[in-house]
């Protein structure tokens, strides 16, 4: 399943080596909304892994941006006790000019070029 946020990049962290083979990279997201009268903020933590953790380097803190992740969950079980993991899985982010209007920007977010010889794969599996 594939869902998408709009928000403000607040914080980055660094790329974590979980083994020889594979890496992660958590970022956050301020998202917030009106309701009833009432300003709501919530911290959104997404993670992305292996090719996916550099993608945070093309923003910097502040940055508009959309997120397109998917809702990944896992059971856990040690010592006899089950723990239960959700991820919030980014794969791809783009710009988002909050100030200019679809009729301004031809209905397309400012998507960042590719680094070089980098490939933008933007498929969710």
């Amino acid at each position: 399943m594939s869902y998408e946020i709009t928000g403000k990049l607040v914080a980055r962290f660094d790329i974590v080596q979980r083994t020889e083979t594979f890496k992660t990279r958590e970022f956050v997201i301020e998202k917030s909304e009106d309701i009833n009268g009432r300003t709501i903020t919530n911290y959104v933590k997404f993670q992305c892994v292996q090719d996916k953790t550099a993608m945070v380097d093309r923003y910097n803190l502040g940055d508009d941006v959309k997120v397109q992740f998917n809702l990944r969950g896992t059971k856990w079980v040690k010592d006899g006790r089950e723990n239960y993991i959700t991820n919030l899985d980014a794969w791809r982010m783009e710009s988002v000019s909050m100030q200019g209007s679809p009729a301004n920007s031809g209905g397309y977010a400012d998507i960042p070029p590719a680094a070089a010889g980098e490939s933008i794969d933007d498929l969710p599996f």
